[in-house]
Order: structure tokens, then C-alpha cells, then sequence
């Protein structure tokens, strides 16, 4: 349980399944982390592995896992004791600070209780440094020395970690949608990781005016500008009054402004082969109907893996509790309110806040991240140049942590580069793999295929 004490392990443990998709000319695997935290390996396989095959090509087996407390890993990290319990339970708004904080507050006091009651002695080894951990076991089993790793956001943030703690083992490492570890670990504010947010919202309109009829918004103007006030005019109605929705008599509700703006907007700006669907959802909203939103993104929470991974990795990774936050309400909306104006979707970000503020798990790993690590190879570092959470300026700190490592630059939209095509890029991920080659100077490639393809696509449980 404990890979850096086994004394503290007693008889505890963490079980890890692995799955694998083999190379037809592979000798060696390449470990894949789709990121989250909290995200699974499996699902990520299995969404993209014909695409990630395209890239690598058959020279290499193409293995990810779920990571310890996260899908069939066991014990799985959950803050209730069954999904009945989740459902009842866990529902509180958090987007809407000024009014929701003292709901928030109040109900954050018996969720950090709850957490470390339901996991017991596992609770304060759900964190980063244990999993980059783990992978060196996934390897031994595999007979494997040395890690040939591709981590996508949170992701990358694992193998910066892995990096950092066995640099001698790091022999071909992708970090891609950079993560910056070094407020992750020991920063209480993150404050740059939605300076692009709104840069990718505008480039939807932009590019759906460029798409024609291929993007169903661009009907009702031809104004990149028009369309965008037209969209925060709807919202800005939405959020004062929101609308009732009816398919029939077995479903309908209320369509909310938070659930169209965070899980229907911002969730479509990781991914563009959902922007078609965005389009046509808010065309029809704007049109008086909102039907189609509701069902789209009314009902599911996108953002719900059916686990609690995501807060027991990112409360133990970081700096929690009265050492570092204030403990009263106030004193905290005062620190993070400012925050949310970075971006038009700040507020996305507050429970964390809320959390961190009161988590009450000890932390119990030792990482820090340091700067002019050498690493057996220098790190290939990916992103796009508007990400929604995770902006190139990340890329550019986690360049300065690893000595020789090199940016590519993918100039385009959405959340690291498996959310766009770009051959350059491809051809670029291929010969790093294979070679080690690395382009000598920074590196931008340009996005091969169009944002609005006239596809119909849902959005995807979203990281990160």
C-alpha cells in the first residue's frame, strides 16, 4: 500500500488491473495515463486506442491501468458506502459562490468526514507519488527497465512525477495538456490553469462562422462577435429564469444555466468533434427551445466518474487544511472570488476551494518538484496553444523542471493533442518514440481536419 514504506502497508493493499492492446513488432510497452485524476485506463483504451495506434504505430504494446481507488482497481476511493448513498447524498451547487457558499460550506464539513471514515487506512495513500510508484511494479512485472510513458493532463502531471522520482528509469516520457506540479504539490492557488478558457470559447464561434452550414449557429449570423453576445444573452437569461423542459410524461425538468454552461460548454471546449452538437443544442435554445440542451446535458452529470479518486489525489497531493486556509467561510471568499474572474468559467473551480480548505487527511508524501532534473532522455511536451484547462504557458514551467526536455506547440484548440489531428505532431510523437529524436528548436504543427466536421457527437466524462 505504502511503496515508500512497506512497514505502513500492515496487510493492506491496492489491487491494479491493467489492460493491454498488443503491437504486432513490439518487444516493449508504452504506458498510458488518460488523466482525470480519477480517469480510467480501460475506458481510455477502449475510447481511443485505434487512434493512439495510428500515432504510435505497431512497435510498441499500448497498456494503461486503472490507477489505485480509480474503476476496477480495488479498494475503489469513494466518500459514501454504496451508489444509493452517493446519489442521496452528493448533490450540492457550488457554481454559483455568492449564493451557494453557505450550503457549500456547510455541506463540505461532513463530506471531508465522510471521506477518510469510508476508506479507512487507504485513505492517505490515495495520492500521486504512490501511483508514479505503481508503475514501476507494472513495469518489473513485465520484466520492462526502463518507462516509455504518454500522460494526457492530469496525466501529465504523473509522469512530471514519475520524472521527478526516478529520473534514471525515464527513457521516453510524454507529458501532454501540461499540468503544472509545482502549484499542484505546493501552491495553494492555481492561478493560471484558465488563462485560455475563454480564448478556445471564442475560437468555437470563430470557427463556426468559418464552418457555414456545417455548424447550425452560423444561421443566425455571420459575426463571430453577434453569435457569441447571442449565446451569453441566452445564459444571462437562463441563469435569472430557468426553463422548463418536457419529452413526455416519464421525463422532464429544468434546464439550469450551471448545467448548461459547465457541463454543456465548457465540457464541448476539451473536444471539438463535439462543437457540431454544442451548436445545435444552443441553436435551438436561442430559437425557444430547450429541449435538446436538457437532454444533452440536463440530466447526466459529465463530470461524475462514480468514484471520489479525484478529491482523495488532488486534497492528499496538495496543501489542505487550517495550516494553509483560512477556516471560515468569508475569509475564504475572500481569497478565491477574485480568482474567478480569470475566466468566464471561474466558478467551475470553487468546490475544490471548499475542500481544500477543509480536508483533514494527513499528508503523507514527501515529493517535490525541482527544477534541471536530468532524466535518462530529455521529456516531449505537447500542447495545444488555446487549452481549457491546462494552457501552453504550463508547458513552458514544465520545460524549465526537466533539463533538454522540448515543446511542441500544436496550433489549434482543445485539451491536449489527442482532442485535435495533426500530422506534424504525429510524425514528431513517432520518431520520439522510436529514435528519441527531438526537435532542436520549439516546434509548432499545424491542425490537419476541421473543428466543425457536421458530426453530432455527445460530450465525454471530462478531467481535469
Amino acid at each position: 500500500m505504502d511503496q515508500f514504506n512497506q512497514s505502513n502497508s500492515e496487510d493492506a493493499s491496492f489491487t491494479i488491473p491493467l489492460i493491454r492492446i498488443r503491437g504486432i513488432n513490439a518487444t516493449q510497452n508504452i504506458l498510458l495515463n488518460p488523466g482525470g485524476p480519477g480517469a480510467s485506463g480501460f475506458e481510455f483504451l477502449n475510447q481511443h486506442g485505434e487512434q493512439l495506434r495510428a500515432v504510435v504505430g505497431e512497435g510498441f504494446h499500448l497498456l494503461s491501468f486503472d490507477p489505485r481507488g480509480v474503476g476496477g482497481s480495488t479498494p475503489l476511493a469513494s466518500c459514501y458506502p454504496d451508489t444509493r448513498t452517493r446519489e442521496h447524498l452528493a448533490p450540492v451547487r457550488f457554481r454559483n459562490v455568492k449564493i451557494d457558499s453557505p450550503e457549500a460550506y456547510a455541506w463540505t464539513q461532513n463530506f471531508v468526514k465522510a471521506c477518510p471514515e469510508n476508506m479507512g487506512k487507504h485513505a492517505k495513500y490515495l495520492n500521486t507519488p504512490q501511483t508514479a510508484a505503481d508503475m514501476n511494479y507494472i513495469l518489473d512485472a513485465l520484466g520492462q527497465k526502463d518507462m516509455i510513458y504518454w500522460g494526457f493532463s492530469y496525466g501529465s502531471l504523473l509522469g512530471q512525477t514519475y520524472a521527478g522520482l526516478f529520473p534514471e528509469r525515464s527513457k521516453r516520457v510524454i507529458i501532454d495538456g501540461v499540468v503544472d506540479q509545482f502549484k499542484w504539490y505546493d501552491g495553494t492557488f492555481e492561478t493560471k490553469s484558465q488563462v485560455d478558457t475563454d480564448m478556445v470559447l471564442h475560437g468555437f464561434f470563430d470557427e463556426c462562422v468559418k464552418a457555414g452550414s456545417k455548424c447550425s449557429l452560423s444561421s443566425l449570423s455571420t459575426s463571430s462577435e453577434e453569435l457569441r453576445d447571442m449565446v451569453l444573452l441566452s445564459m444571462k437569461k437562463l441563469q435569472e429564469e430557468p426553463i422548463s423542459a418536457y419529452v413526455n410524461k416519464a421525463l422532464y425538468g429544468i434546464l439550469r444555466h450551471e448545467k448548461l454552461w459547465y457541463d454543456g460548454v465548457l465540457s464541448a471546449l476539451y473536444d471539438s468533434s463535439t462543437w457540431a452538437s454544442l451548436a445545435n443544442h444552443l441553436h435551438s435554445l436561442i430559437q425557444g427551445n430547450a429541449t435538446d440542451a436538457f437532454l444533452a446535458y440536463g440530466i447526466e452529470d459529465v463530470w461524475d466518474m462514480g468514484h471520489e479518486a479525484s478529491e482523495f489525489i488532488r486534497l492528499n497531493d496538495g496543501l489542505t487544511g487550517p495550516e494553509h486556509w483560512p477556516q471560515d467561510r468569508q475569509s475564504l471568499l475572500d481569497i478565491i472570488l477574485p480568482l474567478f474572474n480569470q475566466s468566464m468559467f471561474g466558478a467551475s473551480q470553487s468546490k475544490w476551494f471548499f475542500m481544500r480548505q477543509q480536508w483533514a487527511v494527513p499528508r503523507t508524501h514527501s515529493y517535490v518538484p525541482r527544477k534541471g532534473v536530468k532524466t535518462a532522455h530529455p521529456l516531449l511536451i505537447l500542447s495545444t496553444t488555446y487549452d481549457p484547462v491546462c494552457p501552453l504557458t504550463l508547458a513552458r514551467s514544465a520545460q524549465e523542471a526537466f533539463e533538454g526536455s522540448q515543446i511542441v506547440e500544436i496550433k489549434g484548440y482543445g485539451h491536449s493533442s489527442i482532442s485535435v489531428t495533426s500530422l506534424c505532431t504525429a510524425k514528431i510523437i513517432r520518431e520520439f518514440l522510436y529514435k528519441g529524436s527531438l526537435p532542436k528548436t520549439y516546434t509548432a504543427c499545424e491542425v490537419d481536419s476541421p473543428y466543425f466536421k457536421g458530426s453530432d457527437a455527445l460530450p465525454a466524462r471530462r478531467y481535469i
